[in-house]
């Protein structure tokens, strides 16, 4: 089963291939016509993450029948990671990236052993920067010197790598040509915070068939830019789904 890192938030409009594979991934996982069941993680700034549920589970709904499991995400009150053991599918939202991992960092290892049985995972801008084993929080700093716009720091200052859910070997960025965070992602690998990172456009996903792969698939309408050390610098490979 696959891991799902998608560069911007839940658009069943805009990107419906992404939850049509997703759904598809997760029936097979069911047994005797039974509802799926998924664990959907939202976090919300304003303190009201119930109000986010519905954009990510009414795509799903539409396509198959499903027992949906929420995971409510508020400051200092973690999930718990016994919630993860025995779903179908897991879904994290997007939003404040920190804020998503303070959430499930204690949820990494029964997430990553989740996926390694075979549960799909579909991250969505935050969700899939928490995702890899070494995750690109935010910042716009490196070294004080300015990679991206201030306004897609996260609340950070300098780039911030942290330990993931492990569940790729790369670090991910994402609403990179839109929002400018390419260059992001780039100042990590060049500042040597990572060895490798990707960065992915709006409506694009990568698309592991498993945990770790180094190879990945385009989904989408957009590139994923493939950053890699390189001596002094750095190379970029510029990944589509054409």
């Amino acid at each position: 089963m696959s891991i799902f890192l998608a560069g911007a938030g839940p658009d069943a409009a805009a990107f419906p291939e992404l939850f049509d594979r997703f759904a598809g991934e997760v029936q097979q996982r069911t047994v005797h016509q039974r509802p799926a069941r998924v664990a959907i993680v939202v976090h919300d700034r304003g303190g009201n993450p119930e109000g986010l549920l519905p954009a990510y589970t009414e795509p799903l709904l539409a396509r198959l029948p499903l027992e949906t499991v929420p995971v409510l995400l508020h400051a200092g009150a973690p999930a718990d990671p016994s919630v993860f053991d025995g779903v179908d599918g897991v879904v994290v939202g997007g939003g404040l990236t920190p804020a998503y991992w303070e959430g499930l960092a204690g949820s990494a290892a029964a997430i990553s052993r989740a996926a390694a049985a075979g549960t799909p995972y579909l991250g969505f801008s935050a969700g899939a920067m928490i995702a890899p084993a070494r995750a690109l929080l935010g910042g716009y700093l490196s070294k004080g010197i300015e990679v991206c716009g201030e306004e897609c720091s996260e609340g950070l200052a300098e780039l911030e790598i942290r330990a993931g859910l492990g569940l790729a070997g790369f670090a991910v960025d994402v609403h990179a040509a839109q929002a400018g965070t390419l260059s992001r992602a780039v100042g990590a690998v060049a500042a040597g915070l990572a060895d490798r990172a990707v960065a992915v456009d709006e409506n694009t996903a990568l698309v592991l068939s498993a945990a770790g792969d180094g190879s990945f698939e385009v989904l989408g309408r957009g590139n994923c830019w493939d950053i890699r050390g390189s001596g002094a610098g750095c190379t970029v490979t510029v990944l589509n789904a054409g």
